[in-house]
């Protein structure tokens, strides 16, 4: 299937785990994906193999929570593909680097700060960066990644849901400021996720231990969210907007 035919999509967080499968995704619908992530040479590695299977793909090292290296991307992108379709906002604070877990008063306050400028800040700056371009195109769908835990309330990890509300909350206004420019923006919350890097015995009884509140009960995988991401990036989801779908196995239901 060529979903996605030639449509340009930008991945932040794209080297590695969950973005790294968007990658692949939605390259296989016939996507022109950019790579952007922090990690340089990761970013060129997945490019590099989307190329190897057929692709058109740029890498682009981007600090999310800089201005200036969110703006290159879109104007690398721009340089690039003349166009901007979509934008995945998937770069985050969580597992790399592993945040503090524990009672919200013991959270360092510098930690707190660094996982809002990327969490949160970074969505806001990475969507500042390429809404220029789709309104001067009239289209453009953008996926931000909110998480599960925003429902659940989740404990010991305060800055890191509170990051995420914020991101839903991002969603919905900017839903709203767009529209008039048929500019989709929604959000996907995914449930606690196995990510290809993941090995750690600890954390995977944990995922076993989550996997009990699912109505599927089975682990969460990457490629478990990819279907979300291209439905919301492709026309199938054109007349959908400033909403957030849950993806985790019924954990969750609204």
């Amino acid at each position: 299937m060529d979903r996605l035919k030639d449509q340009v999509l930008i991945v932040t967080g794209g080297a590695h785990g969950i973005g790294l499968a968007y990658c692949e995704g939605l390259a296989a619908e016939g996507a022109r994906v950019v790579v952007a992530d922090i990690d340089g040479q990761g970013a060129d590695a997945v490019a590099a193999s989307l190329g190897e299977a057929g692709h058109d793909a740029l890498a682009v090292t981007t600090d999310v929570s800089q201005p200036e290296s969110s703006d290159t991307m879109a104007r690398l992108t721009m340089e690039r593909f003349g166009r901007i379709d979509g934008l995945i906002n998937n770069a985050a604070i969580y597992q790399r680097p592993a945040v503090t877990r524990g009672p919200f008063e013991e959270i360092p306050v510098e930690e707190w700060d660094r996982l809002m400028g990327v969490n949160l800040r970074g969505v806001f700056l990475c969507c500042r960066a390429v809404v220029p371009h789709m309104k001067a195109q009239g289209s453009g769908k953008i996926v931000n990644i909110s998480s599960g835990t925003v429902f659940n309330g989740s404990t010991q990890m305060l800055h890191y849901v509170t990051s995420k509300a914020g991101v839903i909350g991002l969603t919905r206004s900017l839903a709203r400021e767009l529209g008039d420019y048929n500019i989709n923006v929604n959000a996907i919350a995914p449930g606690l996720t196995v990510s290809m890097d993941d090995d750690d015995e600890d954390k995977l009884l944990r995922f076993e231990t989550r996997m009990q509140a699912r109505s599927l009960k089975r682990l969460e995988g990457p490629q478990d969210l990819v279907g979300a991401v291209l439905f919301l990036c492709s026309t199938d989801s054109d007349f959908m907007t400033g909403q957030t779908m849950v993806v985790d196995g019924g954990a969750q239901m609204h």
